[in-house]
């Protein structure tokens, strides 16, 4: 399909960043040098090296657990609910102030379009921290009671940087506790910004620690014995060896893994709002979404003129620079995840799925890859069943809904699902059917700091957002 105009480029400046050419630990409120190696920070639209980064060893990490619990037992514990609001207020307030400039970031380090990290991102991440500090001097209302667990050791991906940062610490600071955070090796630029904005809003020395570094440094947080709460989001691997490494201790835990999301659409559905919430469900932030829609369950009677109308929408996507504003699809985030994509989508093509990629003209440099979508695909195939983590969509019909509930519920993940119908009756029936922590109805992919985020079966236990976000940070009613 040939476009009747072309877009003009459009790009964001990135002159209203400034990117380091090296950066070190946030430790005590304090920027410093680590005791290990150090990393490089990539671009993925162009594989350009943004920065050298510190990789924090045992050590690093055990001073920033030792910061954090002087913070926590001489000032933040002791500090008023509502004297610990006024600092997430401040937080949320500079996070706005500088909208623009944690954006470009978030586009350079990540490859997301800036119009996602623009307009989703980062007013998600400021709205996080202005609910949560809300909630700072209600906690007695809460039913979790108002005692916090201590030092917090958080863990987040490379998917949404900023936004799990805030997903992680918003909670954690309002119940009282103090922060030691790991951001991803690939992407730690918005995290080390966010470190200058706790400086700028005088967050009391210890109170957010932000120690950067791959596996290893993770590891050292989860296992550190000052730590009193572990939070990872990642994947369902990595989830699992958490779980093992803290069984037989009394930390408390979240996890927030994987997923393999069903997108429903019945015959009743609206086809054009619905198709919309299918590129939505899966190409958004390049399908570097643990909640993709990555699975279409279509009814047969439809199948056709869904899959007609996806492939046209599908050849609208413009797929380039993540920081020109016209861009839907941007860069995927290193050249690991994009060999994983790339593995993955031609044993879909070997196990017998037909493949179907967007008309589009690629960068010759960074990590790109096309919109894709596999019709003819099984439940048996490979493609149905794990997690791609890209703008792959496997696609599978259904007669009943029964078979599709059976479908949809036929996968170790439980994170999210969507049910497109026009029917109210049938969206409350699916959604008491499904297993799956989170279901949206005529729509997908929306989050809202007021409502609980989490999974069931590999997709991990405990939630975030909501009211249900503080359990994981209080000690209990009880206790």
């Amino acid at each position: 399909m040939t476009s009747p105009f072309e877009y003009a480029p459009a790009p964001e400046s990135r002159a209203v960043v400034d990117i380091k050419p090296s950066y070190g630990l946030f430790v005590n409120g304090e920027f410093v040098d680590g005791s290990g190696t150090s990393f490089k920070t990539v671009n993925p639209a162009t594989e350009e090296v943004l920065a050298e980064v510190a990789e924090a060893s045992d050590a690093d990490v055990d001073e920033a657990v030792k910061a954090a619990r002087r913070a926590y037992t001489r000032v933040w514990s002791r500090m008023s609910g509502a004297e610990r609001a006024k600092y997430l207020y401040r937080i949320a307030r500079i996070i706005q102030e500088r909208g623009r400039e944690l954006a470009v970031l978030e586009s350079i380090d990540n490859g997301k379009p800036i119009k996602e990290s623009r307009d989703v991102d980062v007013p998600i991440v400021a709205a996080h921290f202005f609910y949560y500090a809300g909630w700072a001097d209600k906690l007695k209302y809460a039913g979790y009671g108002d005692t916090p667990l201590g030092v917090a050791g958080q863990v987040i991906p490379w998917n949404f940087p900023l936004l799990m940062l805030a997903w992680k610490i918003a909670p954690a600071l309002a119940c009282g506790n103090t922060v030691v955070l790991k951001p991803a090796e690939t992407t730690p630029l918005t995290a080390l910004l966010f470190a200058e904005i706790c400086q700028q809003a005088d967050l009391p020395p210890g109170v957010v620690n932000i120690v950067t570094g791959a596996g290893a440094t993770g590891r050292a947080i989860v296992s550190h014995p000052d730590v009193d709460k572990v939070a990872f989001t990642g994947s369902t691997e990595v989830g699992k060896a958490i779980a093992r490494a803290v069984a037989g201790t009394d930390k408390k835990v979240t996890l927030e893994l994987g997923g393999k999301a069903a997108n429903i659409v019945f015959d009743d559905a609206p086809l054009d709002q619905a198709v919309e919430g299918i590129v939505n469900g899966i190409f958004f932030n390049q399908g570097h979404v643990c909640c993709a829609g990555s699975r279409l369950l279509v009814q047969e009677s439809v199948a056709d003129e869904v899959m007609s109308r996806l492939k046209r929408r599908m050849a609208t996507l413009r797929v380039g620079d993540p920081l020109d504003k016209n861009t839907d699809v941007g860069a995927i985030n290193s050249a690991e995840q994009l060999a994983k994509i790339r593995e993955l989508s031609e044993i879909g093509e070997a196990e017998g799925a037909e493949r179907w990629s967007a008309p589009c003209e690629l960068p010759s440099n960074g990590y790109w890859f096309a919109p894709t979508v596999f019709t003819g695909v099984t439940q048996a195939h490979r493609i149905a069943r794990e997690e791609i983590f890209g703008p792959v969509l496997s696609v599978l019909t259904f007669r009943t809904p029964s078979e599709a509930v059976e479908k949809a519920n036929n996968t170790p993940f439980g994170l999210s699902a969507g049910v497109w119908t026009d029917k109210g009756s049938r969206i409350l029936s699916m959604a008491n059917r499904l297993r799956a922590g989170v279901i949206w109805a005529n729509t997908f992919n929306k989050f809202d700091p007021t409502s609980p985020f989490g999974g069931y079966k590999e997709s991990g236990y405990g939630r975030e957002g909501g009211r249900h976000g503080l359990e994981a940070y209080l000690k209990g009613a009880d206790n």
